[in-house]
């Protein structure tokens, strides 16, 4: 079966929203249900270059799932929804839920 993915790419609404109680209330929030679908976090906020396109945000984030209903179910939790609240009240987010490669 192949896996499922979340890409994610945020934007601040200041430089210091990714330090913000907010930012840390939506990491801490949604930390049990990345727990409970055994998300694996392949990048997360690192260092980047923009090869080609537009910017798409500060902050870009690539999460593995064991599948993409996992990813789906994940994202559509009523604990990440929850734990949502606290990142949009400092952040704007495009978010993409991926079904990967069988091989």
């Amino acid at each position: 079966m192949p896996k499922g993915y979340w890409i994610a790419h945020v934007t601040a609404d200041d430089a210091s929203s990714f330090t913000s109680d907010a930012y840390k209330a939506y990491v801490a929030g949604a930390g049990p249900v990345f727990a409970e679908y055994n998300a694996k976090f392949l990048a997360r906020g690192g260092d980047y270059f923009l090869a080609e396109g537009q910017d798409l945000g500060a902050r870009h984030v690539v999460i593995e799932f064991a599948s993409l209903e996992d990813a789906k179910s994940c994202y559509n939790s009523a604990t990440y929804q929850e734990a949502k609240t606290n990142r949009t009240a400092v952040s704007n987010a495009s978010i993409i839920l991926l079904e990967g490669n069988d091989g």
